[in-house]
């Protein structure tokens, strides 16, 4: 179950009362540009100023009765304005109004997503930092690999969130664009001029040329990189179930004094949040299909496009903005287990530092099959006979000739293993990482 939508900031950016809002602001910035141009008469325009205004539900109401949503916006808006209401969608189509006032919902959006997004990566430093030294062995294929650092898994993490805030700063600056270039996209009722002054209004850009639309390449652009946000954090939660497992248990979401795992289990304590997080980020990737779906349609514009996104883009921005405040509390709230991470680096007794012997042989002039035969060799034991790495390494005749019981001792030692981690942080948090 997916829990009550508390951020309303995001959501009130979709409702119908601000929808016809921004409707409303482009055509009054045409009015008022129109007036400004001599092309209708100002008094006109100031009556349309003052007298127009928004009624949801007269909206809806005529909506039922004509099936058509702009005009009944437009007759709504003229019962308010009264004679002057004939300037009113002077020189317009819909669609005019419609992509330029969505041209403003998204960037109304993205104001709120640019925001979540500096929260997390503001977390996601302050916990890298904090457990920057804080040793955990690295796993590939699952399998425990050799010792890293808890900070820089989150490191990664904070990069990865970097790249994807360049790319939505990208689409949200394409998806900027208006248009009032009629009904095939040849101003044959409005010149150039008038859309360039009303888009500066705006603050939008004109489209250099459109249909009876604004093309959809750049909408499937902006929800697609809304979905490769949500698939970064979907990896951050994973890692986060994983770590939660039973087996692992280096890290687990913060589980509250009053809260409930299961309702037949009492110990439960389940990364609730991650999974959602998890299962969430499916909708946004779902949702970056329909809109590359969008793109082609017929000659100049149909329809078929526009039932779509009043579903994608509210869905998407909104779920967006869940995901990353889901994500930026769980990280915040994080429980780390550093004991934890220590006994399971020794999980497999040392045998995380073979690469490092196998690199130490090497150096002493011998051949890397003839290194990684002797290694191998002494690892395999370990899985099959038990006892430790070391201790095998140390009994092995022909290593003993190689290398000295300090060369050894060396090889054993993470902190070689981990001696350019500062560097690390200073590529990626800049001379601040490295001051931890």
């Amino acid at each position: 179950m997916v829990p009550r939508y508390t951020r309303p900031k995001m959501g009130k950016i979709w409702e119908d009362q601000n929808k016809y809002q921004r409707w409303l602001d482009v055509e009054l910035a045409v009015v008022e540009t129109l007036a400004e141009r001599g092309v209708i008469p100002k008094h006109d325009a100031a009556e349309i100023r003052i007298r127009a205004a928004i009624s949801v539900d007269r909206i809806n109401e005529i909506e039922a009765e004509v099936k058509h949503d702009v005009i009944a916006f437009t007759t709504s808006v003229a019962e308010h304005v009264g004679p002057a209401s004939r300037f009113f969608h002077f020189g317009l189509t819909s669609s005019d109004v419609l992509d330029t006032a969505m041209a403003l919902q998204v960037r109304d959006a993205s104001a709120v997503l640019f925001q979540d997004i500096q929260r997390l990566l503001a977390v996601l430093r302050k916990r890298a930092l904090e457990f920057k030294t804080t040793v955990i062995v690295g796993r590939t294929h699952g399998i425990h690999a050799e010792p890293t650092t808890f900070g820089l898994k989150l490191a990664l993490f904070y990069d990865e969130v970097l790249r994807q805030q360049a790319r939505f700063k990208e689409a949200a600056e394409t998806m900027r664009v208006g248009k009032l270039s009629g009904a095939v996209g040849t101003f044959a009722h409005l010149p150039p001029e008038i859309e360039e002054k009303v888009m500066a209004k705006l603050n939008l850009k004109p489209a250099p040329v459109s249909s009876q639309i604004i093309q959809r390449d750049g909408h499937a652009h902006y929800i697609t990189s809304l979905a490769l946000i949500g698939a970064t954090l979907e990896k951050i939660a994973l890692e986060v179930r994983h770590l939660q497992r039973t087996e692992v248990r280096e890290a687990e979401e913060y589980f509250s004094p009053t809260q409930k795992g299961s309702s037949a289990m009492p110990h439960k304590r389940n990364p609730i949040a991650s999974e959602q997080i998890a299962g969430l980020a499916r909708i946004l990737r779902s949702n970056a299909i329909a809109a590359m779906e969008n793109v082609a349609l017929w000659h100049e514009r149909d329809i078929s496009h526009s039932s779509v996104e009043r579903v994608i883009f509210p869905d998407s921005t909104i779920l967006a903005d869940y995901l990353l405040d889901r994500t930026a509390t769980l990280i915040e709230k994080l429980v780390v287990y550093p004991d934890r991470m220590t006994q399971n680096l020794e999980l497999t007794h040392g045998l995380i530092y073979s690469g490092e012997l196998l690199l130490a042989l090497v150096t002493k002039n011998l051949s890397r099959e003839d290194a990684y035969r002797l290694v191998q060799r002494n690892a395999m034991r370990v899985w099959d006979e038990g006892g430790t790495f070391k201790d095998k390494v140390l009994s092995d005749m022909d290593i003993q000739r190689t290398l000295s019981p300090k060369d050894i001792d060396g090889v054993f030692d993470s902190a070689r293993l981990l001696q350019n981690v500062d560097r690390i942080f200073t590529r990626v948090f800049g001379n601040s990482g490295s001051d931890v």
